[in-house]
């Protein structure tokens, strides 16, 4: 367990106090791990939706397209 003095504005003060009790937390320090986990769910490695998937294989089936260099690149798409 890693232990930290933080100073918050008194906006992210209500903040945990609204998360601790919409998760019926007992203290602040879980209300941080709570965002955090939140946080880590949401943002930093998002599940791909099945669509997608379905989309990313259709696409590495198709024939790629030799391109050469990028003179011959230049020419084939301005």
């Amino acid at each position: 367990m890693v232990y930290a003095v933080v100073n918050i504005t008194e906006e992210a003060n209500r903040v945990l106090n609204i998360v601790k009790a919409k998760y019926g937390l007992r203290d602040k320090s879980q209300a941080i791990c709570q965002m955090a986990q939140e946080y880590d769910d949401k943002l930093l490695e998002p599940e791909l939706r099945p669509e997608y998937v379905k989309k990313a294989k259709r696409i590495m089936r198709e024939k790629s397209i030799h391109v050469g260099s990028m003179g011959d690149f230049k020419k084939r798409y301005g």
